[in-house]
């Protein structure tokens, strides 16, 4: 899946020389907590966070003394070289983004010219779709050998029983080496058959470990 199937499209932006408080009431009004700053080719030039508005604006117990703070230009606060995507991009490439730069939004322009946003929530809702967690479904989580082939062969068994299989992760057994996990989402909620007929194929079931269900 690329960015741009789930990109919002409609951006509300700013440009460098309006003020924090016209900053404040885009927020409010449209419920959002990212604005990208863009000069007059709409190139992103800067991006505001909530974070940035509440560290600027006045405190409470002297609010009245502090208004003139209000009227400062947004660029007095925005965050530059701002990372941003491509349209292109991947959903997983992105993710990778969000992790390693730790931010909240990603502005995604297409050639410099700002076309879409995707925040962390929008990653969050993608994920559990790509994931199938969204279903009716069952997770069964099987150890097996490092080695090629491993997932070709532990898919069969679910065709063989007629289970549909919505979703595939793989990670490292972090207790061994020589072993890595399959986390399989499968279209069933009675998965008791299907763990027996992988445990009589000599593989490990870690996730559930149903009681009486043996090789």
């Amino acid at each position: 899946m690329i960015i741009e199937e789930i990109m919002n499209r409609k951006v509300f932006t700013m440009k460098p020389h309006e003020t924090i408080e016209k900053a404040i009431e885009l927020m409010h009004k449209n419920r959002i907590r990212h604005i990208p700053i863009v000069d007059e080719n709409d190139h992103v030039i800067g991006i505001v966070t909530d974070r940035d508005i509440r560290d600027a604006s006045p405190s409470i117990f002297h609010y009245e003394e502090h208004l003139e703070d209000l009227q400062k230009p947004i660029a007095s606060i925005m965050t530059e070289n701002v990372i941003t995507g491509h349209p292109l991009d991947f959903v997983e490439e992105v993710c990778t983004m969000f992790y390693e730069h730790n931010i909240g939004c990603l502005p995604i322009t297409s050639e410099g010219k700002l076309v879409g946003i995707v925040t962390e929530t929008d990653m969050l809702h993608t994920l559990v779709k790509l994931m199938g967690a969204d279903q009716p479904s069952s997770l069964i989580e099987v150890r097996v050998d490092n080695k090629l082939g491993q997932l070709s062969e532990v898919s069969k068994i679910f065709s063989e029983n007629k289970i549909n299989i919505i979703s595939v992760l793989v990670y490292p057994d972090k207790n061994d080496n020589s072993s890595k996990i399959l986390l399989f989402r499968i279209q069933t909620m009675n998965p008791t058959k299907v763990i027996g007929k992988l445990k009589e194929r000599g593989y490990t079931v870690l996730w559930p470990n149903l009681p009486g269900v043996t090789s």
